[in-house]
């Protein structure tokens, strides 16, 4: 008798638990159709909003340019107004920039939502080539611009006359980058007047009616030394400053002057 009561609670007690178990189930299944549901959504708002206006560039902020125009970046940056924000790969738009010959570096920024950012740093104009009643810049690179070609120069940079040869002009550019600004803003044009002893030798028309006699070899770090003799000088004075191994004035004659 006592067995056959102890089965009857045992039965009793599992009838029991079978409604609670359904129940845990049904809680379990609802939520892991609300998870897929929501995940579902997510999916959903996403591709919604990378196919809306929302997900496009609206805004292109455009920085340290000065030869080049923005509409020349933009173009050469394929970004526009219909570009997808998260298409936009900085580092490579970076690098069609630098193509550029008078790009020195560019980075490029996402700045969510809508916003890009292009800095960019140019090559330094050094100097103008003079060309057929023309003035066309040329940069710290040697690069020269003939597409940006002035009438006459504004004497922000010297004026470069007679560099028939590459790679003189070359070398005479990256002498001129190294020029300190108040020595270059001293420069007016510089004559390339080689000899057949020696071609790397320039003449320098200075701003304060000076001239200047020199070698491109080493030019900017000679040229250091002309404010020091010029300032020793009567300013009534002028004459030709011979800058190299052993740096000296010699005054013009009357035939000179």
């Amino acid at each position: 008798m006592d067995g056959q009561r102890d089965g009857e609670k045992n039965i009793v007690s599992i009838e029991d638990r079978i409604p609670k178990l359904k129940q845990a189930r049904k809680k379990k299944a609802n939520r892991r159709m609300i998870s897929y549901l929501c995940i579902f959504f997510c999916l959903i708002s996403i591709i919604v909003y990378l196919q809306s206006p929302l997900s496009r560039v609206k805004n292109i902020s455009i920085n340290g340019n000065s030869f080049l125009s923005e509409q020349e970046i933009l173009r050469q940056s394929t970004l526009t107004n219909d570009t997808n924000i998260w298409s936009v790969h900085p580092k490579d738009i970076a690098k069609k920039l630098e193509k550029n010959l008078i790009v020195k570096r560019a980075t490029v920024k996402r700045k969510f939502p809508r916003t890009v950012q292009i800095n960019v740093t140019e090559h330094q104009m050094v100097g103008y080539v003079s060309e057929k009643n023309r003035y066309i810049p040329i940069l710290d690179n040697g690069s020269i611009l003939k597409n940006r070609a002035k009438s006459t120069n504004n004497g922000s940079a010297p004026t470069l006359e007679g560099f028939t040869e590459t790679g003189y002009l070359e070398e005479m550019t990256k002498q001129l980058q190294k020029l300190p600004n108040e020595i270059f803003d001293l420069i007016s044009e510089i004559h390339w007047a080689p000899t057949k002893k020696d071609e790397s030798k320039i003449k320098l028309y200075m701003n304060d009616g000076n001239i200047v006699l020199g070698r491109i070899n080493n030019f900017s770090k000679n040229m250091q030394i002309y404010p020091s003799i010029v300032a020793q000088l009567d300013p009534k004075k002028k004459g030709i400053v011979h800058i190299g191994v052993g740096a000296y004035f010699e005054e013009f004659s009357n035939k000179d002057k």
